[in-house]
């Protein structure tokens, strides 16, 4: 086994604190532990060497000291933002799934770099694909100083490459670091790009076929659109004040033609900026049922009487209503269409992915993070394994 173990520890880890330090999008482990994950991490060292290889991708090697530097700031961080005590030892599984995570993103991008960098070259002898990885390396780079150190630049307000670096630092990474991400993900965007179709078709009949198997999606309540006019109790010395100041608003719509200027003007409810105007609610949604009934009975287009619940006095009058019932296709097919557009641009990454771990050997320090993933061999294995253990 690449990795020793430790004699077995409390699960007495502050949760609260490690999912703080979990919560980042790289790591693909960030869920609450459970105790026997606990258990079990607290019992793995990690090498201690920042030049330990902790996997091997096809024929690149990647560093303990490529995703280590990334994790300490990380939880730096979050211990600058805590009041509490974290022993070492209980930071540990945070630690260890902080590097799982970094490196299975590590090993992805190493992976379509590898599989891009195959694809140029095919079976030829390895002087040419060396050739034609320095020289994609290359043009990568060019691209990486001509777009992305323009922006850290900006992003850190410095101009100095030199100081540039020294803050890239500070967060855990460096200008080489970021160089070598930025080329591995032009390289491996390029791979995917080449390999996925970006706007497949989606025929009329896959459009219906959906639609169909997934009517009860479709289903709709009854819905309306109103406009409001509202006076608050809270706002007035008694509800003979709010009333009156009601009835004027009330008459000042009717004989004015416009209750949206009024609301804007006057009315006492969170959409009077926008005229009082409520956009399509479903029956039983409010909190207020008087208002419910009322919207979902009254004609169209005609004022309703002062209506009273726990909060105010209202006016309505309801602009649109519809029964309930199913949402036609043709309302809805555009929708269907995009989403059936991302699912076969899913399905096909996927593919590509799939295909690439088949395609690219991968050994690890953590195999089971990563399908297809083999065990780092043992001769590599035993210079990743902690001096203190040996």
């Amino acid at each position: 086994m690449p990795s020793r173990l430790k004699t077995h520890r409390r699960y007495t880890i502050p949760v609260a604190v490690v999912a703080a330090i979990l919560a980042a999008p790289v790591v693909a482990h960030s869920q609450i532990p459970t105790r026997q994950e606990v258990d079990v991490a607290q019992q793995v060292e990690l090498p201690n060497d920042p030049a330990a290889i902790i996997a091997v991708v096809g024929r690149t090697p990647i560093l303990l000291g490529d995703v280590m530097p990334k994790v300490e700031a990380r939880i730096a961080d979050v211990l600058s933002n805590t009041s509490q005590k974290i022993p070492e030892d209980q930071l540990h599984f945070a630690r260890l799934n902080l590097v799982r995570g970094e490196l299975a993103q590590a090993v992805r991008n190493k992976m379509m770099r590898e599989s891009f960098l195959i694809d140029q070259v095919g079976t030829q002898a390895a002087d040419k694909r060396e050739e034609a990885d320095a020289e994609l390396t290359s043009r990568a780079r060019q691209m990486f100083f001509e777009s992305e150190v323009p922006e850290l630049k900006k992003q850190y307000k410095v101009e100095d490459l030199t100081k540039l670096d020294d803050l890239l630092r500070e967060k855990g990474s460096s200008l080489a670091a970021r160089r070598r991400d930025f080329i591995d993900a032009m390289l491996g965007h390029l791979y995917i790009r080449s390999k996925v179709e970006r706007d497949p078709k989606v025929s009329v009949s896959e459009v219906a076929v959906h639609y169909q198997a997934n009517i009860k999606q479709y289903d709709r309540p009854m819905r309306a659109r109103w406009e409001q006019l509202s006076v608050q109790f809270a706002k007035f010395e008694s509800r003979e004040a709010a009333h009156q100041a009601m009835w004027e608003m009330g008459r000042e719509a009717y004989f004015g033609g416009s209750m949206q200027a009024v609301a804007r003007e006057k009315s006492q409810e969170p959409f009077a900026s926008k005229g009082g105007v409520h956009d399509w609610t479903a029956k039983g949604s409010l909190a207020s049922e008087r208002l419910d009934a009322e919207i979902f009975s009254i004609p169209l287009n005609a004022m309703s009487e002062i209506l009273e619940d726990d909060t105010g006095y209202h006016i309505v009058r309801v602009l649109d209503r519809q029964e309930a019932g199913t949402i036609p296709l043709s309302e809805v097919q555009d929708d269907i269409r995009a989403k059936i557009r991302q699912e076969k641009i899913a399905q096909s990454q996927k593919k590509v992915m799939d295909e690439m771990q088949v395609r690219i050997p991968v050994w690890s320090l953590f195999p089971n993070d990563m399908p297809g993933a083999k065990p780092l061999p043992v001769s590599i294995a035993r210079q990743t394994t902690p001096t203190k253990n040996r």
